[in-house]
């Protein structure tokens, strides 16, 4: 499988993006989610994983949340849900295989049950949406650090796992769980960020 690198990955948000401050914000998080991931893949115990699969789904996990912009260039919050599946959509039309397409529409949270699905009346067609491999496990972990809500801030492990228990005790296990596979990552800005933002062109 031929799995496309960041200048290539860059160059499809450029495309997708509406707006040059949607593409500031969906490709800068995506770098730091890698960033993220790349630290932990440091790990020796994490040496068997592909590092160039889980770079490139770092990167292309939320370039669905461009199709989510309206004409007035404002995000439509109640359909966000739905950013994983539009993705996934987008790397079809592209071309890209299941194995990539998948880090788009199984990363969401610490993962969409069918039953969730139905319980909570999600605008997403009934399904499990669960990260299976050990390389959509991590990109699904590393993105839990890192809001595009809050652009220059991080989430420690502790602050993610109050966030998630709303949505059920199980979630807050699927975290624990992560934690302990992957481990807790040091959360600073990769080199060449200031608030969030890349200080490159």
């Amino acid at each position: 499988m031929r799995i496309p690198g960041p200048e290539e990955i860059r160059a499809l948000h450029e495309k997708y993006a509406p707006t040059v401050e949607a593409f500031t914000l969906v490709h800068t998080h995506c770098e730091i989610v890698w960033s993220v991931a790349e630290q932990l893949l440091a790990a020796p115990r994490l040496g068997h994983l592909d590092g160039e699969l889980v770079r490139a789904g770092c990167l292309l996990h939320d370039i669905g949340v461009y199709r989510l912009y309206g004409d007035d260039g404002r995000l439509d919050h109640a359909n966000y849900i739905r950013h994983g599946l539009l993705g996934h959509e987008i790397l079809e039309q592209e071309g890209f295989p299941e194995t990539l397409r998948r880090f788009c529409s199984h990363h969401t949270g610490v993962g969409v049950t069918r039953q969730d699905v139905l319980d909570q009346g999600l605008p997403l067609p009934p399904a499990d949406y669960l990260a299976e491999t050990e390389e959509e496990r991590l990109v699904m972990y590393a993105d839990k650090f890192h809001s595009k809500s809050r652009p220059a801030a991080f989430l420690s492990p502790d602050e993610y796992a109050a966030h998630v228990r709303r949505f059920g005790e199980d979630k807050v296990t699927a975290f624990r769980a992560l934690r302990t596979e992957f481990g807790d990552p040091v959360l600073t800005l990769p080199a060449g960020y200031v608030d969030g933002a890349s200080v490159h062109p």
